[in-house]
């Protein structure tokens, strides 16, 4: 079960089907650059939902394999690059030739990879802008969770049984700095989401993209710095996983990054502060 509000989400969007797979998609109509929306792990497009109230902005968001209401297969690959491959696969389909990209949490990586791509001329789309919202875009200066870290010790394996609910309410606790706003609400509609056919046995399996992020850190580092379009960074600056030092150091390395620091808010601004979100990325794309 899900709640009404999440419901009301889903029977917004639609599916179609990419790769023998149902992947969940929500478009919106509006006027300008359109907006492809990426999210992390483990939410999904529905962490966008109020964001999304607020802006004009023609803008496409889509669950990725194994998360929210798309397929939850147990022998996908969940591999960032896969997940790039699905991004891309859904833009051609919905008929985008040019998007700015939003991406949170791990979608900063599959962001990433998609700007590695488009920098080397691979693309099937052209990117002029991206915003990143809090994401280990180093991953060695990330402060995993206690959840996370016992999940990496699966290697990559799904999990034979469910997961306790309260036992994944706590883990999702962890990521969620105290004095935001996020409260019970929120964190039991992104419980159910995970646990909505079965994909909370996938979490040990898909957090093995920190593995992944780690083998590729350089390349997805030039991704960001040889990126030539513009390039912002809204961070929640009370994130225990995320620190603020990631986006002050990607300006470093990147002179004219645009980082805003959002203060009162975590790891997970898109549902703790959308209004200021939404305003944010409608200023940077």
């Amino acid at each position: 079960m899900v709640s009404g509000r999440a419901q009301r989400w889903r029977d917004s969007g639609e599916h179609i089907e990419v790769g023998g797979h149902r992947i969940f998609v929500v478009r919106r109509d509006g006027e300008g650059l359109p907006i492809v929306v990426v999210h992390g792990y483990p939410g999904s497009s529905y962490d966008f939902a109020g964001v999304v109230e607020h802006l004009d902005r023609p803008v496409v968001l889509l669950d990725l394999l194994g998360y929210g209401f798309s397929d939850k297969p147990r022998d996908a690959s969940y591999s960032l690059f896969a997940q790039a491959d699905l991004v891309e696969a859904v833009v051609a389909r919905v008929g985008l030739n040019e998007c700015a990209l939003v991406g949170h949490d791990m979608g900063t990586t599959v962001v990433a990879e998609l700007l590695a791509r488009a920098n080397a001329g691979r693309l099937g789309f052209t990117v002029p802008s991206v915003v990143l919202l809090n994401g280990s875009i180093f991953i060695d200066m990330a402060h995993l969770t206690r959840g996370q870290r016992l999940g990496l010790m699966a290697r990559g394996r799904p999990m034979p049984f469910s997961f306790p609910v309260g036992f994944l309410r706590r883990n999702i606790r962890e990521s969620v700095a105290e004095g935001t706003n996020l409260g019970a609400e929120q964190v039991e509609e992104l419980v159910d989401l995970v646990r909505l056919g079965g994909g909370d046995r996938l979490l040990t399996k898909q957090i093995d993209y920190v593995r992944e992020r780690r083998r590729h850190q350089g390349t997805w580092t030039a991704a960001f710095v040889d990126f030539p379009g513009r390039l912002g960074a809204v961070w929640g600056v009370l994130d225990p996983i995320a620190v603020p030092a990631m986006p002050r150091h990607l300006a470093e390395l990147r002179p004219g990054t645009e980082v805003v620091m959002l203060d009162g808010v975590g790891h997970w601004p898109s549902v703790e502060a959308p209004e200021r979100v939404a305003a944010e990325i409608a200023v940077r794309t």
